[in-house]
């Protein structure tokens, strides 16, 4: 999700919350596409508010800090044969990278045409596949070379992207997860996600660990836990003690980009503009 003035930002928290206490009767006067407010609520909240939760609330232990480019705006982030890859955004910066983990040193590198605005990454069978923000098309990379190998398009807006190794599963920023054909990339059908029955709305940046859904929250340093089968919150990550952690004068925006290594059973999460990588451990009691 982009970065965009401050003027806003009180309307949309305002509609958020409200949205979480009295979801339908919102639903039935907004619909169900995002308030144009919403759209250009800021992401650059210093000291995030507060989710309300009703399921359980984790802490997490830091394994290891790693170096990450401080002008990465990070949308999209993955893990795999050893190496990171991250789909950066903003007009004119966007890009599809291959990172060295231990350096944070950026091996491999595709900037995006100038129109298009980086979201959500995934890999799927040999192929990183890439969702933009507003463009509604979607890129289909080569893992090896980044070499362009189609593109495909999809209604509304790219958030965050995962897989559960059967569908493709994608954010728009409601509280709607989309699950797609992963070789046509068609829509197979929509999941709504529930906290105590209320809805979750600013779903962003997707990893699927361990059968379920970790969910970034846009503006929030909280990840939602989501059951794939329910789209009810299993739990709910304070991830607090990492904004902690930078230094004080960085520019570093919202909590963004979640990677999952599952041969060694690591959980990395960065921000947009954040000059450190942690990996984490979820302390649940």
């Amino acid at each position: 999700m982009a970065s965009t003035p401050r003027l806003k930002r009180a309307t949309a928290l305002a509609y958020f919350f409200a949205t979480l206490f009295f979801g339908a009767t919102l639903q039935e006067t907004f619909g169900t596409g995002r308030p144009s407010f919403i759209e250009s609520a800021l992401a650059d909240n210093a000291a995030a508010t507060p989710l309300p939760h009703f399921g359980p609330l984790f802490k997490v232990r830091i394994v290891n800090k790693y170096h990450h480019d401080p002008a990465a705006f990070t949308q999209g982030l993955i893990f795999a044969n050893g190496f990171l890859y991250e789909s950066t955004g903003l007009n004119g910066r966007s890009s599809l990278r291959q990172v060295e983990l231990e350096t944070g040193r950026v091996l491999k590198e595709y900037d995006l045409p100038l129109r298009y605005f980086g979201e959500g990454l995934t890999l799927w069978d040999g192929s990183l596949i890439q969702l933009t923000w507003k463009s509604e098309i979607g890129f289909v990379y080569n893992l090896k070379s980044f070499a362009l190998e189609r593109e495909f398009s999809y209604a509304g807006e790219g958030w965050g992207l995962t897989h559960d190794r059967q569908s493709l599963i994608m954010s728009n920023g409601s509280e709607e997860l989309i699950f797609l054909d992963p070789t046509t990339l068609t829509r197979q059908r929509s999941l709504r996600v529930l906290d105590g029955g209320r809805p979750v709305l600013l779903l962003n940046e997707l990893e699927y660990i361990k059968g379920e859904i970790y969910a970034n929250i846009w503006q929030q340093d909280f990840v939602a836990i989501i059951s794939p089968k329910t789209g009810e919150v299993a739990g709910w990550i304070d991830m607090s003690v990492l904004r902690s952690e930078l230094p004080p004068r960085s520019d570093a925006e919202a909590l963004n980009g979640i990677a999952y290594d599952a041969d060694n059973d690591r959980i990395f999460v960065t921000g947009k503009l954040w000059p450190l990588l942690f990996e984490i451990q979820v302390i649940k009691p």
